[in-house]
């Protein structure tokens, strides 16, 4: 996508009202105007760019100096505070739903799979962007090993943070999940992820606006649908109406 594009669009999408959003999504008509938009703005994003075609990468000159936490930026549960004073030595990440394989990794074993290192463009829906490197196992990689059924459609990402008494997720669909720069991170430019940015483990999806970036990552699972998850938009923000599910750029 054009520079010029990517920055109008960004922009667009900071200056909508989220309550406006709202109100509009649930009406019938305009539910059905917006959820065709989606669906033109995902079928023409694919039309215009590989499937696997790959976000820019940059120099670590290039990396901005702070990379700042978005959303929920701290976790003040028991279990979350027990887990960090041990170093996330026993935080486990299990990989579910429509495989054959279930998994569940320690953080040891997610830093003995093969490693992958980007650095990259965050690019916030809010409108502000920075580079970083980030660097963990291809979500391919688990998906393979945990052999995901040709049933599945979608990868659902649980997280550990609860926003108006919610447990957050994320979703992408098979193409995103199985794209070589889609990454589970745990370090961030050489060092252990912040709690800020989603520590021990975030997910790294480089065509997507940040939002989508899931933090606290808990469990991933495969599904078929949506239809028995929250409101069944596939994601935290989707399910309140504030943004939409596909947010590729």
């Amino acid at each position: 996508m054009p520079e010029i594009k990517r920055r109008a669009l960004l922009a667009g999408l900071a200056a909508l009202p989220a309550a406006a959003c709202t109100e509009l999504a649930e009406t019938g008509p305009a539910g059905d105007l917006f959820d065709a938009a989606e669906n033109w703005h995902r079928t023409a994003h694919r039309a215009l760019a590989n499937r696997q075609a790959l976000a820019p990468e940059y120099t670590p000159e290039e990396r901005s100096p702070d990379i700042r936490g978005n959303g929920t930026r701290t976790i003040e549960t028991p279990e979350y505070r027990a887990a960090q004073a041990e170093g996330f030595a026993n935080w486990r990440l299990s990989v579910s739903g429509l495989v054959q394989n279930p998994l569940s990794l320690t953080m040891a074993d997610m830093r003995a799979l093969p490693q992958r290192t980007q650095i990259t463009r965050h690019d916030c829906v809010e409108g502000w962007s920075a580079i970083a490197e980030w660097s963990g196992p291809q979500l391919s990689d688990l998906l393979d090993m945990a052999k995901v059924s040709e049933e599945a459609n979608f990868i659902v990402f649980r997280c550990a943070d609860v926003l108006y008494d919610r447990d957050y997720y994320e979703s992408v669909d098979m193409v995103d999940a199985y794209h070589p720069q889609t990454i589970i991170a745990h370090e961030l430019n050489g060092a252990p992820l912040p709690e800020k940015n989603g520590a021990p483990l975030r997910v790294r999806i480089e065509r997507q606006l940040g939002y989508k970036h899931a933090k606290y990552l808990t469990a991933i699972e495969a599904v078929a649908s949506f239809e028995d998850i929250y409101a069944g938009k596939g994601g935290f923000w989707e399910d309140v109406g504030d943004y939409q599910w596909y947010a590729g750029i």
